[in-house]
Parts: C-alpha cells; structure tokens; sequence
C-alpha cells in the first residue's frame, strides 16, 4: 500500500502490537472460570469463544457485564475503587486486571516483529503514529515492550474514562486519537485485531481499516468492517 495517502496510523495495542491478548485471554479465562465454579455454574463453563464473542476489544467493564449477561447474570455495578473481593461488576473487572498484571510481571512481552517493521518503516514516510486501546494498563505494556517513546499520542481506558468517551465498539476513542494527532480520521487507517475495534474504525469513517487477525477470523472482521485483513503487519511494509 502506498502510505504516502494517509497521514497517520492509528493502532490497537493487545493482538496488534503486543501478544498481549494471550496474556488478557488466560486472565479472562482464570476469572470468570473461578467465578462460575465458585457460583455453582457447571453446564455453562466460560470456554474460548467467549472472549472473541463477549469481552475482546472491550472495556474492562464492558467486557464482564456483557460475559455475566451471556450466562444471565447480574451484578451491582460498584466502583472502579471497589477492591478484586467485592462482587461486583467493577470488583470482577479489578480481580481480572490482578490476574493480568501478575501475568505480565512474571513473563513480560515482546512486540510483534512484523509490527515493529512496519513502525519503523512509517517513522520513514512521516506518518503520524498513535495508539487508542480500551486496556488502562497500555503504558505499562508499552513500557514493557520497548515501545513507550514511538508514540506521541496513547488514547487508553484511563484516558477514555477521564474524558467521559465510551469504548469500543463506539468509535469515539478512535475519533479522539485523530484529533489529537491533528489529522482527519478520513486520512488515517486503523489497526485492529477485535471486531469491537474493527466496527469502531468502521463507524468512525476512517480512510482504511485493516484487520489484523490474531483468531477473531478473516470473516467476522471483514462483516465488522474491514476493508481488508492481514495476519502479520509485515504485509503492509513498503
């Protein structure tokens, strides 16, 4: 593709630029696994499908409230203080961000090297870079990764929940990283791997959305709008 008809990339960080979507999927698994066991839920156990189909590109919230509503399940809401002990949906979703933060303590991560190839090929063209991940634990895997300094501008759920923006599948977080880069969403493309993301970049009348598919599959990207789908970054280098 030639690169030189956008202006600016903007990047889904879990599954796109980081493995760390393996690391988000076992800590999902573990929680909910744990929850349903402890609530005697045995002939609906959380299986792989259900992070593709109920939490994958969500906010953290989003994606416990959504998985208990799959189950017809409901808790209180709470709040985002509410310890990982309390049951709530807040209380799930903090239990859940333990879960990770060990996990990425214990074995850290690599960036993609297909995305990393591509990073640096559009640091030669001048195309403004940005992530927006619906994960508020983004700097940290930025850091952990060596890739914290490539980007000027991360939208992530802090931000988003400071700013009042919803989540993914709603474009606005997309749409806030393109403002704050300066460039018209019509100029830029959007990288993701959920089809959450993929609806978001959709919505939000990007110039390119391109999926990136890490096992959501090429159909139910492309069905939540991709204009075209890769399986490694790498692709788009050149």
């Amino acid at each position: 593709m030639d690169w030189h008809d956008y202006d600016a990339a903007l990047f889904d960080l879990d599954g796109v630029l980081t493995p760390t979507a393996e690391v988000h999927m076992r800590a999902w698994r573990d929680l909910f696994t744990d929850y349903l066991t402890l609530r005697g839920i045995t002939d609906r156990p959380y299986v792989e499908s259900d992070y593709f189909d109920h939490i994958d590109g969500k906010p953290r919230y989003d994606g416990v409230r959504d998985f208990l509503a799959s189950r017809d399940l409901t808790l209180p809401e709470g709040e985002p203080s509410d310890g990982s002990d309390a049951d709530t949906v807040c209380g799930l979703g903090n239990r859940k961000n333990d879960f990770f933060a060990a996990a990425l303590a214990a074995e850290g991560v690599e960036p993609y090297a297909g995305s990393v190839a591509l990073l640096d090929h559009l640091a030669t063209t001048g195309t403004k870079v940005a992530v927006v991940s619906s994960s508020r634990n983004a700097p940290a895997v930025l850091e952990a990764a060596g890739l914290a300094d490539r980007f000027e501008v991360v939208v992530d759920g802090q931000v988003a929940a400071e700013a009042g923006l919803p989540g993914k599948p709603a474009p606005d977080t997309y749409l806030e990283g393109a403002r704050r880069l300066g460039v018209e969403p019509g100029r830029a493309v959007v990288f993701e791997d959920a089809v959450s993301g993929v609806r978001a970049g959709h919505d939000g009348g990007f110039g390119l959305v391109v999926g990136v598919d890490r096992g959501a599959g090429t159909d139910a990207l492309t069905d939540g709008g991709a204009d075209r789908v890769v399986t490694d970054l790498a692709e788009l280098v050149g």
